[in-house]
């Protein structure tokens, strides 16, 4: 995706990892070169098939995000490939003391 967009990449599941175990990157994408320094890595992500959907609404509601994704996965025979990856898409907003989230949700697949 061209342009500025942070995303997370989430390396452990959260129902079956304790939270201070979970691990994750943080991340931009960017063009041209860049020098790693300060605790700063780059890491160039790889071609990948995924499967997408985008999310709108409170970070409490990304648990329903993911299960319409895994019953998706499952009904057309894919598999998980890699670690799901959230771009955040656009500038979180406060509505009604609720903050919206607008990202999309992609995890790797492969067919079974």
């Amino acid at each position: 995706m061209p342009g500025f967009y942070p995303m997370g990449i989430y390396y452990d599941n959260p129902d079956a990892t304790s939270p201070s175990e979970c691990r994750s990157d943080i991340a931009i994408t960017f063009k041209g070169e860049a020098k790693e320094g300060s605790g700063v890595k780059t890491k160039k992500i790889p071609a990948m098939t995924v499967v997408t959907v985008s999310h709108k609404g409170p970070g409490s509601e990304f648990k329903n995000t993911y299960a319409k994704l895994m019953t998706w996965i499952e009904e057309k025979r894919y598999e998980e490939s890699g670690p799901p990856m959230e771009i955040y898409s656009k500038k979180p907003e406060v509505v009604d003391g609720v903050t919206i989230l607008y990202a999309k949700v992609m995890i790797p697949v492969k067919k079974k």
